[in-house]
């Protein structure tokens, strides 16, 4: 794999967030070593990359621009990151051939939400992309205001913490706790 193919493919850019600075190679695993198999990366979206412990999600809004390259190793690691961070807004709207498709499922990922399973208050598993039903007036702490009982949370998200999910309550991105909702 040569820096020169992926320096000239990318435009001297990281292939994610643009950056062009600390740019190194990335091999897309499963991969054969190539430079189509490869994407050139920024420090900052190679480490959160590695380390999924150091996820910055404002960092990832990239995403909403390199989802769309014509690069498969590209597109690839911006699906996996998207599914890391479970927007499955732009999930949804992403569209990969099938041999493509298949080479970003086939990342061996043991992810956090994989592992703990959440329920709801009737004792339910709730799953990423779920729809719930909140059945207690919540006060959201550092977001002044109050989740009313009833509202509806739709595509939620595992966190990985037993008896957390993540949802949008007007418009807002917050951490609830499942033994106050229901699923729809």
């Amino acid at each position: 794999m040569s820096m020169d193919i992926l320096m000239s493919r990318s435009g001297g850019v990281c292939e994610l967030c643009g950056a062009s600075e600390e740019l190194s190679i990335y091999e897309v695993e499963p991969s054969d070593g190539s430079a189509e198999q490869s994407v050139l990366l920024c420090n900052v979206c190679k480490d959160q990359i590695l380390n999924p412990d150091r996820v910055d999600e404002n960092h990832w809004r990239c995403l909403n621009d390199s989802m769309w390259s014509q690069e498969p190793a590209v597109q690839v690691v911006a699906y996996r990151m998207l599914k890391r961070l479970n927007n499955q807004d732009l999930l949804g709207m992403l569209y990969l051939d099938p041999e493509v498709q298949e080479w970003a499922d086939a990342e061996d990922n043991d992810t956090p939400e994989d592992s703990v399973e959440v329920k709801d208050s009737n004792g339910t598993t709730l799953q990423a992309g779920d729809s719930v039903t909140i059945i207690k007036d919540l006060e959201v702490k550092g977001a002044g205001f109050t989740a009313k009982r009833g509202t509806v949370v739709k595509n939620i998200g595992l966190n990985g913490i037993e008896g957390q999910i993540e949802g949008r309550v007007n418009g807002t991105r917050i951490v609830l706790l499942s033994k106050f909702l229901k699923k729809v």
